[in-house]
């Protein structure tokens, strides 16, 4: 199968360094509209959407073989290795942010930088880490995702998004969710939410940026904390603003966090596709 055609890849952007951008659960690469475009006048900016999401190749959907997180991982990497592309930086969205760290430790050589937005490597309070949830939490969630699906995504999508004073951004968001298929929703939801990647942070070698809203039910300052802390060299830039997605309650001040640190990764010049 055509990767490109697979993950819905779309390239656009002037520059010859590249940047990746990677989606969160229930979303697509649309939800990067509001940040991707400020750096199309320096840098070749690629997007694509998650097998199981957006317009991707619904049909490529395995659950076994997306059982763990590391196909996706694999997904990214076909994409970069069909676009001819040796080094990139990638910015990756929750669930992306570690998808991202897991194609960046099999494959160091080709992420020049990494940026988590709101990542979490555990979602369970474990004794000596507060992920933010009890297993019974998200038991419960996905009972809810699968006896009254729609429901779910009206009531968990102002979980999710925050900002109150921006309702459309929360009705947008229970839109995408309500537009995924429901069987790979609530799958993807049991691998996200009951997987652990804590062990994977110390691999990381790739120069990282770690991006945290300022108040998050999903991903609390605790756990932007621990993965900064579990990254060594790793930065941690702070937005202001409440709920899991920056980049669309803040894109700006969301572009203003990851310029500086993109601008100074040593991106070697990008071959064309």
């Amino acid at each position: 199968m055509d990767v490109l055609r697979r993950n819905n890849v779309k390239v656009s952007g002037t520059g010859e360094r590249t940047l990746v951008f990677l989606h969160g659960f229930g979303c697509d690469q649309s939800m990067w509209r509001l940040v991707a475009p400020a750096f199309e006048n320096r840098y070749r900016v690629v997007l694509l959407d998650l097998v199981g999401a957006g317009q991707s190749d619904l049909t490529a959907y395995d659950p076994a073989r997306y059982s763990t997180l590391d196909a996706h991982a694999d997904d990214l990497l076909a994409v970069l290795r069909a676009l001819d592309l040796p080094t990139v930086a990638l910015i990756g969205h929750s669930v992306s942010a570690v998808i991202g760290m897991l194609a960046a430790i099999r494959e160091p050589e080709r992420f020049a930088g990494l940026v988590m937005v709101g990542p979490s490597p555990h979602y369970l309070n474990e004794p000596g880490y507060a992920g933010g949830f009890e297993r019974a939490d998200i038991e419960e969630l996905l009972e809810v995702m699968a006896s009254n699906y729609l429901g779910w995504a009206g009531s968990f999508a102002p979980v999710v998004m925050g900002a109150p004073e921006q309702p459309a951004l929360r009705e947008e968001l229970a839109a995408s969710f309500c537009r995924t298929d429901p069987a790979i929703a609530r799958h993807f939801a049991r691998v996200i939410f009951l997987g652990d990647n804590r062990a994977d942070l110390p691999r990381l070698r790739t120069p990282t940026l770690v991006v945290q809203s300022a108040e998050d039910a999903i991903a609390p300052r605790a756990v932007g904390a621990y993965v900064h802390q579990q990254l060594l060299g790793s930065q941690l830039v702070v937005v202001p603003t409440t709920g899991h997605c920056v980049h669309l309650s803040a894109p700006r001040e969301t572009i203003a966090a990851l310029a500086p640190f993109l601008d100074a990764l040593p991106l070697p010049v990008a071959q064309p596709a």
